[in-house]
């Protein structure tokens, strides 16, 4: 396997505080466009617990394999990106992702997605969603070197995970449980 950069989120660690929400915002100038999203998944003796989303660089991303204008391509770091000039904001990639992370973008009606932020990664930097999170719950991580970290694992509730390969690994609570509510 080559490179794959990824998510890694610890689920003890987060705060539900949505410092990443607003760092992506912030970062990519949209008011109306949400690539990252903070939900609420379980709440037990502990607390509630958050888990932060944004598009998951699936290593079999099923926005590339609808969209007839091949507007999305991944790169050879695993990065999926998206060419809006190519978009006629059909949305077939919208209805196919099992994550709900493209996005229509209200001024222009084509479809956006988060880019893992390559311009700051070009530069060196982390994601500003990374950045933003105080707590350190969120990383960017290159999961070719990481998979087999003790307590790290991807979260089984999540959609076709078997099939897309998301590039999201979490670090899950003592007692976990899911509950994926989609539409969130």
């Amino acid at each position: 396997m080559g490179k794959q950069l990824g998510f890694l989120l610890d689920l003890n660690k987060c705060v539900g505080c949505k410092g990443c929400e607003i760092a992506c915002l912030n970062e990519h100038h949209f008011d109306q466009v949400h690539y990252r999203r903070v939900i609420d998944i379980v709440k037990d003796k502990r607390g509630l617990k958050f888990l932060s989303l944004a598009c998951n660089h699936c290593v079999n991303p099923e926005c590339i394999r609808v969209c007839q204008k091949q507007c999305f391509y991944k790169r050879r770091d695993g990065i999926v990106l998206h060419r809006p000039q190519h978009c006629n904001g059909c949305q077939s990639c919208v209805a196919a992702c099992p994550f709900q992370v493209p996005k229509v973008n209200k001024r222009t009606h084509k479809v956006s997605k988060c880019n893992f932020c390559v311009e700051r990664i070009h530069k060196g930097l982390a994601p500003a969603c990374v950045d933003a999170c105080v707590v350190g719950a969120l990383q960017a991580v290159d999961l070719s070197e990481q998979m087999e970290l003790t307590g790290q694992m991807t979260l089984a509730c999540l959609p076709i995970i078997k099939f897309t390969r998301p590039s999201l690994r979490v670090i899950l609570p003592k007692e976990p449980r899911c509950f994926w509510r989609k539409g969130r």
